[in-house]
Protein backbone atom coordinates (compact mmCIF):
# COMPACT_ATOMS: atom_id res chain seq x y z
CA UNK A 1 0.00 0.00 0.00
CA UNK A 2 1.31 3.50 -0.68
CA UNK A 3 2.38 5.14 2.17
CA UNK A 4 0.06 8.43 0.84
CA UNK A 5 -2.80 5.97 1.61
CA UNK A 6 -2.07 4.88 5.38
CA UNK A 7 -3.99 6.92 7.74
CA UNK A 8 -1.19 9.58 9.91
CA UNK A 9 -0.26 8.39 13.54
CA UNK A 10 -0.34 11.48 14.58
CA UNK A 11 -3.97 13.50 14.45
CA UNK A 12 -5.74 15.84 16.37
CA UNK A 13 -8.98 18.00 15.82
CA UNK A 14 -9.81 21.42 17.09
CA UNK A 15 -13.26 22.70 17.17
CA UNK A 16 -13.49 26.92 17.66
CA UNK A 17 -16.83 29.11 16.88
CA UNK A 18 -15.95 30.66 13.48
CA UNK A 19 -14.60 34.14 15.24
CA UNK A 20 -11.27 35.98 14.84
CA UNK A 21 -9.64 34.43 17.86
CA UNK A 22 -9.77 31.38 16.46
CA UNK A 23 -7.28 32.15 14.08
CA UNK A 24 -4.69 32.23 16.80
CA UNK A 25 -6.40 29.17 18.79
CA UNK A 26 -5.90 27.22 15.59
CA UNK A 27 -1.90 28.55 15.38
CA UNK A 28 -1.02 28.09 18.98
CA UNK A 29 -2.59 24.76 18.45
CA UNK A 30 -0.60 23.14 15.44
CA UNK A 31 2.46 24.48 16.93
CA UNK A 32 2.15 22.80 20.40
CA UNK A 33 0.71 19.66 18.72
CA UNK A 34 3.98 19.51 16.06
CA UNK A 35 6.09 20.28 19.25
CA UNK A 36 4.48 17.43 20.56
CA UNK A 37 4.69 15.22 17.93
CA UNK A 38 8.47 15.61 17.71
CA UNK A 39 8.38 18.10 14.40
CA UNK A 40 11.31 20.43 14.72
CA UNK A 41 10.35 23.70 15.43
CA UNK A 42 12.85 25.00 12.82
CA UNK A 43 12.20 22.53 10.17
CA UNK A 44 11.55 24.19 6.65
CA UNK A 45 7.58 23.22 6.51
CA UNK A 46 7.10 24.18 10.11
CA UNK A 47 6.52 28.26 9.61
CA UNK A 48 4.67 27.94 5.96
CA UNK A 49 2.32 25.36 7.81
CA UNK A 50 1.77 27.66 10.36
CA UNK A 51 1.05 30.54 7.86
CA UNK A 52 -1.37 28.23 5.70
CA UNK A 53 -3.55 27.23 8.76
CA UNK A 54 -3.43 30.83 9.89
CA UNK A 55 -4.98 31.49 5.64
CA UNK A 56 -7.52 28.86 5.82
CA UNK A 57 -8.90 29.68 9.22
CA UNK A 58 -8.78 33.24 8.46
CA UNK A 59 -10.89 32.58 5.06
CA UNK A 60 -13.33 30.69 6.89
CA UNK A 61 -14.09 33.31 9.48
CA UNK A 62 -14.01 35.61 7.26
CA UNK A 63 -16.10 33.98 4.23
CA UNK A 64 -18.28 31.24 5.86
CA UNK A 65 -19.55 33.17 8.83
CA UNK A 66 -23.18 33.08 8.78
CA UNK A 67 -24.03 30.28 8.07
CA UNK A 68 -20.66 28.39 9.85
CA UNK A 69 -20.86 28.77 13.57
CA UNK A 70 -17.70 26.46 13.91
CA UNK A 71 -14.21 26.15 11.73
CA UNK A 72 -12.83 22.54 12.41
CA UNK A 73 -8.95 22.15 12.32
CA UNK A 74 -7.39 18.82 11.65
CA UNK A 75 -4.11 18.20 12.36
CA UNK A 76 -1.96 14.89 11.14
CA UNK A 77 1.50 14.13 10.63
CA UNK A 78 4.14 11.16 10.12
CA UNK A 79 7.23 10.34 9.45
CA UNK A 80 7.29 11.73 6.06
CA UNK A 81 4.41 14.42 5.54
CA UNK A 82 2.04 16.59 7.69
CA UNK A 83 -1.51 17.11 6.88
CA UNK A 84 -4.05 20.16 7.62
CA UNK A 85 -7.67 20.46 7.09
CA UNK A 86 -10.25 23.25 7.64
CA UNK A 87 -13.69 22.51 7.74
CA UNK A 88 -16.63 24.65 7.53
CA UNK A 89 -20.35 24.32 7.00
CA UNK A 90 -20.72 26.86 4.50
CA UNK A 91 -21.76 25.83 1.28
CA UNK A 92 -19.39 27.68 -1.34
CA UNK A 93 -16.67 25.46 -2.44
CA UNK A 94 -13.55 28.16 -3.66
CA UNK A 95 -11.50 27.13 -6.92
CA UNK A 96 -7.63 26.82 -5.57
CA UNK A 97 -5.97 29.37 -7.61
CA UNK A 98 -2.82 27.93 -9.91
CA UNK A 99 0.79 28.34 -7.86
CA UNK A 100 2.17 29.74 -10.66
CA UNK A 101 -0.87 32.53 -12.00
CA UNK A 102 1.50 34.96 -12.37
CA UNK A 103 0.47 37.26 -9.39
CA UNK A 104 -2.63 37.78 -11.16
CA UNK A 105 -4.99 35.96 -7.81
CA UNK A 106 -4.22 37.93 -4.17
CA UNK A 107 -5.58 36.60 -1.03
CA UNK A 108 -5.46 34.14 1.67
CA UNK A 109 -6.03 30.85 -1.27
CA UNK A 110 -3.42 32.33 -3.17
CA UNK A 111 -0.73 32.62 -0.62
CA UNK A 112 -1.83 29.04 0.44
CA UNK A 113 -1.25 27.48 -2.93
CA UNK A 114 1.76 29.55 -3.32
CA UNK A 115 3.22 28.09 -0.01
CA UNK A 116 2.00 24.57 -0.62
CA UNK A 117 3.83 24.50 -4.54
CA UNK A 118 6.89 25.76 -3.49
CA UNK A 119 7.24 22.94 -0.44
CA UNK A 120 6.19 20.23 -3.07
CA UNK A 121 2.61 19.54 -1.58
CA UNK A 122 -0.81 19.30 -2.56
CA UNK A 123 -4.22 20.89 -1.83
CA UNK A 124 -7.40 19.86 -2.62
CA UNK A 125 -11.21 21.14 -1.62
CA UNK A 126 -13.72 18.01 -0.63
CA UNK A 127 -17.15 19.02 0.11
CA UNK A 128 -19.11 17.64 2.53
CA UNK A 129 -21.74 14.28 1.53
CA UNK A 130 -24.97 16.72 1.85
CA UNK A 131 -23.24 19.99 -0.04
CA UNK A 132 -23.90 21.82 3.42
CA UNK A 133 -19.81 22.58 3.78
CA UNK A 134 -16.11 21.94 2.38
CA UNK A 135 -12.71 21.01 3.90
CA UNK A 136 -9.79 22.48 2.36
CA UNK A 137 -6.98 19.80 2.93
CA UNK A 138 -3.24 20.95 2.33
CA UNK A 139 -0.66 17.92 2.46
CA UNK A 140 3.54 18.79 2.72
CA UNK A 141 6.32 16.48 3.01
CA UNK A 142 8.74 16.46 6.12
Amino acid sequence: MSSLLQPLPHRHVLTLPTAPAAVRVARETAEQALAEWGVNPGHPVVAPALLIVSELVANSVRHASPPSEQVTVTYAAGADRLALAVHDRHPHRPLLPDADTGGRRTGGLATVMELTGALGGTAVVRGDGDGGGKSIWVTLPL
